[in-house]
């Protein structure tokens, strides 16, 4: 097992700064990150402009949503392999390139079931950006830079929830719908061509057989496990079709698990779970999830439905949320190399927890300003929450382990996102059922916020866990060097 570094050496040693190469790849691969993220997000706000252009029901455009993450999810299990089997700045190009030529699909589609079949080509090219794009990164960085380089990889990911409604409504408003899939174009192109001269060159010869099997159960699974969370979010409650969705998918990953731990070359390497360090920080990982993306859905409909704002004005009053989360996000690097990556991620899971409280309160007239100071405070918990977890993961790994843990930590943020995505809808549903005045309405979104903070809370436990086996692994590896 890997030793972390001790506070000592964190800060006797200046920082080591970014080589050329490094940078290059960091500006390349955050374009592809961008667009990725983003449009997981952007098109929630076309949904209507897009049911009403296509005459068809909007429970129909919804699956223009399911289609992109069931094809996110069900690439991301085999982007491991094939980043070894191509190369990984190979793949990176390829997988930024189907992207691009779904975003020209979806923008030339002329009935929804191009349109679905379009977005889930995104979907695929889309959901295997963010992995090997990391994986080249961490690559590249050694351990005293990564806490540097997962700040950069937190940027897309804090900022995608909240700045992507405004894009969407400012390029819907503006151009149409299909302007949020031609804008991909160019910088999908660019980002291709970037990646083709920049990004370092390496083999991938050496990848074993496909695990086929596996990748069936993991795909299967993940699949099985987007669509019926997708579908409680879409419907506000389980239907025996998404239980049974559901269980399908839990015994498809059981099995993915236990094959794993028995074939020698199995697809993920799920012996990574027996390093300590590495489990806390992947449980925080799914926790955070769960609590810190799932609240983002609440306060843009807050923003609709109660305060009877359209979306270009909600996406501009998001705008608080990122710039606390992209501060935090800066301050979250020098803080996890100096406190460690536990102790970070504690005191932002503490912060996101207090900051949530103000909203457990909401009126129909809230004060905007106060309502900006608060979500400005809860960005900054979030921000300074991924980076350090993200940062305990990779540092405890060897080199040759990363390109393995990577689409596992994606996994879990995801899942743990759509979970709380399932689970806060379910809730603010029930809570607005039967209130038609705002204030009624108001108090329903206070309602589910409190269960936000209940999230928040259980959400801590891992990020203790975390803080815990870190001390103790740091007090080992001081022991060690004292006796020998």
């Amino acid at each position: 097992m890997s030793a972390v570094p001790t506070h000592e050496t964190a800060r006797a040693a200046a920082p080591e700064p970014f080589s050329p190469a490094l940078r290059r790849a960091i500006a390349v691969i955050m374009i592809g990150a961008s667009l990725s993220f983003l449009d997981s997000t952007i098109v929630n706000v076309a949904l209507d402009t897009v049911a009403a252009d296509l005459a068809v029901p909007l429970t129909d455009v919804q699956w223009t949503v399911t289609a992109y993450l069931l094809a996110f999810g069900a690439v991301i299990p085999v982007t491991s392999w094939a980043a070894q089997r191509l190369g990984a700045a190979r793949l990176y190009t390829v997988a930024l390139l189907v992207f691009t030529l779904g975003s020209a699909c979806c923008a030339l589609s002329q009935n929804i079931g191009q349109l679905v079949a379009s977005r889930a080509v995104q979907g695929l090219g889309g959901g295997a950006i963010v992995p090997v794009g990391t994986i080249i990164w961490t690559r590249m960085a050694d351990r005293a830079q990564m806490a540097r380089v997962m700040s950069m990889v937190g940027i897309p990911i804090v900022l995608a929830p909240m700045i992507g409604p405004t894009i969407g409504g400012l390029l819907v408003d503006g151009a149409g719908w299909q302007s949020i899939f031609w804008i991909n174009i160019p910088l999908g192109l660019i980002g291709a061509v970037l990646a083709q001269r920049l990004l370092p060159r390496g083999g991938g010869s050496d990848a074993g057989p496909l695990d086929v099997p596996g990748l069936l159960l993991a795909a299967g699974g993940l699949v099985g496990l987007t669509y019926g969370l997708a579908d409680i979010g879409t419907r506000a409650g389980a239907t025996p079709r998404s239980v049974g969705v559901l269980v399908g998918a839990a015994v498809f990953l059981a099995v993915f698990v236990v094959r794993s731990l028995r074939v020698p070359h199995p697809l993920l390497d799920m012996r990574l779970y027996a390093n300590r360090l590495f489990s806390a920080a992947a449980l925080t990982m799914f926790s955070l999830g769960v609590a810190l993306f799932g609240g983002m859905i609440l306060l843009p409909l807050y923003f609709q439905i109660v305060r009877g704002e359209d979306v270009v004005s909600t996406g501009l009053l998001l705008i608080p949320s990122g710039v606390g989360a992209l501060a935090a996000n800066r301050l979250a690097a020098p803080l996890t190399d100096k406190l460690g990556g536990g102790t970070t991620a504690l005191l932002g899971g503490v912060v996101a927890a207090v900051c949530t409280i103000p909203f457990v309160f909401l009126t129909a007239d809230t004060p905007y300003p106060l309502l900006a100071t608060a979500m400005a405070a809860r960005g900054a918990g979030i921000g300074l929450s991924l980076t350090p977890v993200m940062t305990s993961a990779y540092r405890t790994l060897p080199p040759e382990k990363i390109r393995d843990a990577t689409p596992q930590l994606n996994v879990l943020q995801r899942v743990g996102g759509s979970i709380g995505t399932a689970v806060l809808t379910i809730v603010l549903s029930h809570q607005l059922a039967g209130r038609t005045r705002p204030s009624g309405r108001a108090e329903a979104f206070g309602t589910t916020f409190a269960w936000v903070i209940a999230a928040a809370v259980m959400a801590i436990v891992p990020t203790v866990l975390l803080f815990v086996t870190e001390r103790a692994q740091r007090a080992s590896s001081t022991s060690s060097k004292e006796h020998s």
